[in-house]
């Protein structure tokens, strides 16, 4: 059931962006990036909150996990805006869009953590698919090759002379990770190896973000 709800929820939104914006995938991008900035947030501040009633530790490595993933999209968003360059009413769509969204995930996750979670793995597994179709209009010829912009070449430790293209392809690669920890949770899964350890203090995290 959670993986038939998640699906038709998916091509809910699916069609509701194909609808929207169809190949404009710059503009599309700005959008779908402003919502998916939404699901990690929600889920590590409300899990940070289970750890404050529980009064346990071990909830830490998800917590960051989450949030980084949340600021993994933030960034995104970042990119395409540069690239993107959306007028006032698509400024005005991604408020809207974002403040919906937000609401209904947050209901969501309330009523079933791991439908939510089940949820926006499809949705990362349709957000590759979409950068893979972007991907190949770039590479073919049919939209420009642009230079990257300078805050993703310093993000991911490009080549100064990296190019869209490029960046697609490093975007891409955060969505399926997060298509992948977001499967990992809906089934249950969990960075925590102790999380109802009272004995164990969460160590802040030293590697890398996503």
């Amino acid at each position: 059931m959670r993986d038939k709800i998640a699906k038709s929820m998916t091509k809910f939104f699916r069609f509701i962006a194909d609808t929207f914006f169809a190949k404009r995938y710059g503009h599309r991008a700005v959008v779908l990036e402003t919502v998916a900035g939404v699901p990690g947030m929600v889920a590590g501040v409300l899990l940070h909150f289970t750890s404050l009633r529980k009064m346990k530790t071990g909830y830490g490595a998800d917590i960051r996990e989450l949030l980084a993933e949340a600021e993994n999209e933030r960034m995104h968003l970042m990119f395409f805006i540069e690239i993107a360059k959306p007028n006032w009413i698509e400024r005005w769509l991604v408020l809207i869009a974002q403040f919906t969204f937000s609401i209904f995930y947050l209901v969501l996750y309330l009523v079933d953590n791991r439908t939510a979670h089940k949820m926006v793995a499809y949705f990362e597994e349709e957000a590759v698919v979409s950068y893979t179709e972007y991907l190949e209009l770039v590479e073919s010829g049919a939209m420009e090759n642009v230079a990257a912009p300078q805050l993703a070449i310093d993000y991911y430790g490009m080549n100064a002379n990296a190019k869209l293209a490029d960046l697609i392809k490093h975007v891409r690669a955060d969505e399926q990770h997060h298509s992948e920890v977001n499967h990992r949770y809906a089934a249950g899964g969990s960075q925590a190896t102790q999380p109802d350890d009272n004995d164990t203090f969460d160590k802040p995290n030293k590697t890398a973000e996503v």
